[in-house]
């Protein structure tokens, strides 16, 4: 007797950049996305070349099923600079 064994089906992810700059009273703004990005690593490079032109910029991942409302926990894949504590 053999044991079948169903390929997991992988979990959707939402993978986010985002760039922040200061407003005038000082407070951190989104300047760039939130932007969807197709993988982690695109993300990663995205941020990086964001990098240098804002004052923070973060990457992030977490698996997501928007229909049911499920999401896990973020993932940090890049930050640099200022960027606000990720809740």
């Amino acid at each position: 007797m053999s044991d079948h064994i169903l390929p997991s089906q992988k979990q959707p992810k939402l993978i986010v950049v985002v760039a922040f700059d200061r407003g005038e009273d000082g407070e951190l703004f989104p300047a760039f996305g939130p932007a969807d990005q197709q993988s982690e690593e695109r993300a990663i490079r995205t941020a990086m070349a964001l990098a240098g032109k804002h004052v923070g910029v973060i990457a992030w991942s977490r698996d997501a099923n928007p229909a049911l409302g499920d999401y896990g926990p973020p993932t940090l894949l890049f930050t640099s600079g200022d960027v606000p504590d990720m809740e």
